[in-house]
């Protein structure tokens, strides 16, 4: 399954409470993208929360964007990526 980065930015920064109604969303999102055979692998976020880097497995970027809008997600780029990692030479 090819894995990518999506880039997303949210103008007012992006708020997951600490708390039951923050994971209520994610499992409704990670929910919602099973349904499209696309995995939310983790995500980085900016200092200022007003940027994630977000790595997905998916068959396609069409499938990250439609679950991206089904969920309320913005999507800026989708980039496919593979892991380089500096312990692979020794």
């Amino acid at each position: 399954m090819p894995r990518y980065m999506v880039e997303r930015t949210f103008p007012d920064g992006l708020n997951v409470p600490v708390d039951a109604t923050g994971a209520e969303a994610l499992s409704r999102i990670v929910q919602a993208n099973s349904e499209q055979g696309v995995t939310w692998v983790h995500s980085y976020v900016s200092g200022d929360k007003t940027r994630t880097f977000c790595i997905y497995d998916a068959p396609t970027p069409e499938a990250i964007r439609q679950v991206a809008e089904r969920n309320g997600l913005p999507v800026n780029s989708i980039t496919e990526v593979s892991v380089l990692a500096p312990y692979f030479y020794h």
